[in-house]
């Protein structure tokens, strides 16, 4: 047993200080406070639709959070009952035990369920007189993933065992008085509770609006960019040609892996374009002004790029160069619309041969016709761009916001300001 850890920040919350009241903070370990138990094996194909709720260490990391009261599987009772298998009952923590990284492991869930839930053999169930909720948030913590660390054995797959888990220390505010305890336990619950609320309604809402704007400008650029389709070299106010007749489109070049880097720096200061995107940074460079790139290799191949500046170009990407009066921003929204991944080859390699490619019809507008359609879709871009750069950094900042309110809640104040010593025992 020890007192309260340090923290990285000293700053601690005044509700927290009021909570307490005066009361103590004492850091026991979950050995002494509860009791853990293995799950036992079952596999994925043992996994039905309906019967008896199960939960696969996979599924930790994809499907479950801070808490569940339904399972995602489920296994028959026969199955259940023959290989005698283990259940967490409602209150238990179900603590994920094996991963194919150390920051994988470690963290719980809290089993609310009325109907007990079968573990698998990677996981432990923890019961103990705690707040399963406060258990779990706490298993997210960096605290505990700093305790739990040197516990860990690594190997193909990371693995920890019931005895490091024993050692890990949780802080229990006003241990001597349980009840007391459980109220702030559950009040920290509460307010962590709300935090995962309103990072979860920030993350639909932002995503509802980038999916409607998205809508929004694929309407618009199917309007302004579909063109009655003739077979005469004519239609309405666009003429219709080959892809090769007014654009040079040609593969670009091979270079050794070897040569290019990750990352930009003073000697390799180009992009380079491979079929899906920028594959790095290179010394030279093979083409310089406006292009348009076509991915020609890949499950991604007809992807559609543009770029202006100096770039190299592998023999993954075709590069397209506009001639005549063609407006390359326009080119750009038309050859998108066009799907070109539609032409691809057939094969396990999916590829688009650039002679096929020259052979596509396009309708050509008129010059000024072209700077309008550019005029409406880029303004539509920047307003979907914008959006979708500025989504993830807003809800990363939210995450990160969560991430430090709930490292401090469940830190606690430090009356004799001493860094939390682990003792291995």
């Amino acid at each position: 047993m020890s007192k309260a850890p340090s923290t990285n920040d000293n700053r601690h919350l005044p509700f927290i200080e009021k909570l307490l009241e005066g009361g103590e903070v004492e850091w026991k370990a979950l050995g002494e406070i509860g009791e853990f138990q293995r799950g036992k094996r079952f596999v994925k194909k043992d996994m039905i639709s309906e019967g008896t709720p199960c939960i696969h260490y996979g599924e930790m990391y994809t499907h479950y959070g801070i808490w569940a009261d339904q399972s995602k599987s489920f296994l028959s009772e026969e199955l259940v009952e023959s290989k005698k298998l283990r259940i967490a009952e409602k209150g238990d923590v179900v603590i994920v035990a094996a991963g194919e990284t150390i920051e994988d492991i470690g963290m719980g869930t809290a089993w609310l369920g009325e109907e007990g839930v079968v573990i698998h053999d990677a996981c432990f169930s923890y019961r103990s007189p705690l707040n399963p909720k406060y258990i779990a948030f706490f298993s997210r913590t960096r605290e505990f993933h700093d305790q739990i660390r040197r516990h860990i054995s690594s190997g193909k797959i990371s693995a920890i065992n019931s005895k490091g888990l024993s050692k890990v220390e949780i802080p229990i505010p006003c241990p001597n008085d349980p009840e007391r305890s459980l109220q702030i336990q559950q009040e920290i619950v509460r307010i962590l509770d709300t935090f995962t609320e309103l990072t979860a309604e920030l993350t639909a809402e932002l995503t509802a609006e980038l999916t409607a704007r998205q809508k929004q400008y694929a309407y618009y650029r199917e309007r302004l960019l579909s063109f009655e389709t003739t077979n005469d070299t004519k239609g309405t106010n666009v003429v219709w040609k080959a892809l090769g007749e007014v654009f040079d489109m040609r593969a670009g070049q091979h270079i050794p892996s070897s040569k290019i880097s990750p990352s930009f720096d003073n000697v390799n200061a180009f992009p380079c374009f491979g079929g899906n995107g920028i594959r790095g940074y290179v010394a030279k460079h093979s083409h310089n002004g406006e292009h348009l790139l076509i991915g020609r290799q890949g499950a991604l191949c007809g992807n559609v790029q543009r770029f202006k500046g100096m770039f190299y170009a592998t023999e993954h990407a075709v590069v397209v160069t506009a001639k005549d009066d063609i407006n390359i921003d326009w080119a750009f929204h038309m050859l998108t619309v066009m799907n070109l991944n539609q032409y691809a080859s057939q094969s396990a390699q999916p590829g688009l041969a650039v002679g096929k490619l020259k052979k596509l019809k396009i309708p050509i507008p008129f010059p000024e016709e072209q700077a309008r359609i550019v005029s409406i879709l880029d303004k539509f871009d920047v307003l979907t761009t914008s959006i979708s750069d500025g989504l993830p950094r807003e809800i990363e900042l939210r995450e990160k916001q969560y991430e430090y309110y709930r490292d401090l809640l469940l830190s606690f104040p430090n009356t004799d300001h001493e860094p939390h010593e682990r003792h291995e025992n």
